[in-house]
């Protein structure tokens, strides 16, 4: 099996409401996205996409507009986070992304998985899938979700 990753990254803020040490205060991470593509490399002639499963810039496009701008300099909070959410909505334009599960690296990382492999599936009819997101919440700990 051929794959291609994209790397980026993105600063968010969260909380775990029921940490039992300081992540359950409001505080934020520079994480870092990786996403792996599968799919048959495209062979049309002329094509600026000739030899790629995907160009990696538009693998950056669709990553950005589909998550990764969605999620930069925002707060992820849990939807049942009620006194947090109360707290966001009190501040003008503040730039909340609510979720429905605690924002957890592996919880943020299942939620990236379903936005971007909808966004990729087989844009190209060439079998393009998401097959492998990896979320970085630190350089030290992240978690990874294969397809399978």
């Amino acid at each position: 099996m051929l794959t291609i990753t994209r790397k980026l990254e993105f600063d968010a803020g969260h909380r775990i409401p029921d940490h039992k040490s300081q992540c359950r205060n409001l505080h934020g991470h520079r994480y870092t996205l990786e996403i792996t593509l599968t799919g048959q490399v495209i062979t049309a002639e002329g094509n600026s996409d000739n030899g790629m499963i995907m160009d990696f810039s538009d693998v950056k496009a669709i990553a950005k507009a589909h998550l990764v701008d969605v999620w930069d300099h925002a707060f992820l909070v849990y939807d049942k986070d009620t006194a947090v959410k109360e707290f966001l909505a009190s501040l003008p334009n503040h730039k909340t992304v609510v979720i429905d599960r605690i924002p957890t690296v592996e919880n943020l990382a299942a939620v990236a998985f379903g936005i971007l492999k909808a966004a990729f599936k087989d844009r190209y009819g060439t079998g393009l899938h998401l097959h492998k997101l990896v979320l970085h919440e630190t350089p030290n700990c992240w978690a990874e979700i294969v397809e399978g």
